[in-house]
């Protein structure tokens, strides 16, 4: 009986921990927030990359590089796991990067280099939630940049690493005229890897951002996306009701699309990350998102074969 009434106490102990994080920025312990490169999952891997090659055309277009994908579970807190595909393969990514645009306004906001007005409020949530290239380029001329670059490049953060690839880079007025700064590895103008945007959304969810109050106002601002496509069109369909926080791109054919899924059920808790090459890429990020979610409910055997060696 005793055992019975312990066993009872552990359950219901360890569904209040899983289901105690209700909200976002994610509460948990400084020395919890680990790289992520290091909470790469061997078994989410696979998974991943089973569901994707089961796709014909998605495996070709991996192996030519001209598709990258990646994944975060955020379904148990104290247990993240990484997975993704070609995720420091760099690519040009068209809006996607005026996420980088935004974390650098919100530094310079907080280090007093920009002041917060009511036009500089709604240039960031329209440059993101409807993607503005006005409001986009006006943001990129208050910061400049000098700011962009230094920010994706700070040790914080090396959201652009040249010795991983690239990253995150916004090197262009989202517009005609004016000077650029492409990035130096292969020349682009807006730029980024999967393992990157992952990363930032990683330090995103946990507060990371700047500090916690920036990253609250960064996650209100990404909230409630104001365009329904891509990953945003199939999660309408099978979680209306999980709290969705995103930046996508297009240009000709480059499509590319982040996203935080926080749904009210824990196992519905992620980040997906893609950047594709191809004239049908909107569609096949838009399929994505099932087998996706297929890959994160994978569990490692409970009774994994031994070989001998």
């Amino acid at each position: 009986m005793k055992i019975n009434v312990f066993c009872i106490l552990l359950y219901f102990g360890l569904h209040l921990t899983m289901n105690a994080q209700k909200g976002l920025p994610i509460q948990v312990s400084d020395f919890k927030i680990k790289p992520l490169t290091t909470l790469k999952n061997e078994t989410l891997q696979k998974s991943l990359e089973r569901q994707l090659n089961s796709n014909p055309k998605w495996k070709k277009l991996i192996a030519q590089k001209k598709m990258s994908v990646g994944i975060v579970d955020l379904s148990n807190p104290d247990n993240v796991r990484f997975a993704s595909v070609n995720g420091n393969h760099m690519m040009y990514a068209a809006s996607l990067p005026k996420i980088a645009i935004l974390l650098a306004a919100m530094d310079a906001i907080d280090k007093g280099e920009l002041i917060e007005t009511a036009a500089v409020k709604k240039d960031m949530k329209i440059m993101i939630s409807k993607s503005d290239n006005g409001a986009a380029t006006r943001m990129i001329d208050r910061v400049g940049y000098e700011k962009i670059e230094s920010v994706m490049t700070d040790p914080k953060y090396m959201f652009y690493n040249e010795t991983k690839g690239g990253g995150l880079w916004v090197g262009k007025r989202y517009g005609g005229g004016g000077k650029t700064n492409r990035e130096p590895l292969k020349n682009l103008s807006h730029a980024a890897s999967v393992n990157q945007v992952c990363r930032y959304y990683y330090l995103l969810a946990h507060g990371k951002l700047v500090n916690h109050k920036r990253s609250k106002q960064m996650l209100d601002i990404m909230g409630n996306p104001g365009l329904h496509h891509k990953f945003v069109s199939t999660l309408d369909q099978i979680a209306p009701n999980a709290h969705l926080f995103r930046k996508s791109g297009s240009w000709q054919t480059y499509h590319s699309d982040s996203i935080l899924v926080w749904g009210n059920d824990p196992s519905r808790r992620y980040i997906l990350v893609a950047l594709i090459d191809d004239s049908s890429g909107e569609q096949i990020i838009r399929n994505l998102v099932k087998p996706i979610e297929k890959s994160l409910k994978s569990k490692p055997p409970k009774n994994p074969v031994v070989l001998n060696k």
